[in-house]
């Protein structure tokens, strides 16, 4: 896992966390950073994902030109 994954993880379940306050609180403003958060997080974490697999396929094809 690397750092944007974590990142976004994080941000996410910050924004999961936004959403539940502002349903408990009725504030549809904080159910909507939340939903903005969840989203961005989400997002950042899918980028980190597709960076270290494209890490991993350079790595594989790497080892393999060794051989």
């Amino acid at each position: 896992m690397n750092r944007d994954e974590m990142e976004g993880k994080a941000q996410a379940l910050k924004g999961k966390m936004k959403q539940a306050a502002g349903d408990l609180t009725d504030n549809e403003r904080m159910k909507n950073e939340g939903i903005a958060d969840e989203a961005a997080g989400d997002t950042q974490d899918a980028i980190g994902r597709g960076r270290r697999k494209a890490g991993e396929f350079i790595e594989d094809i790497g080892e393999k030109i060794k051989k």
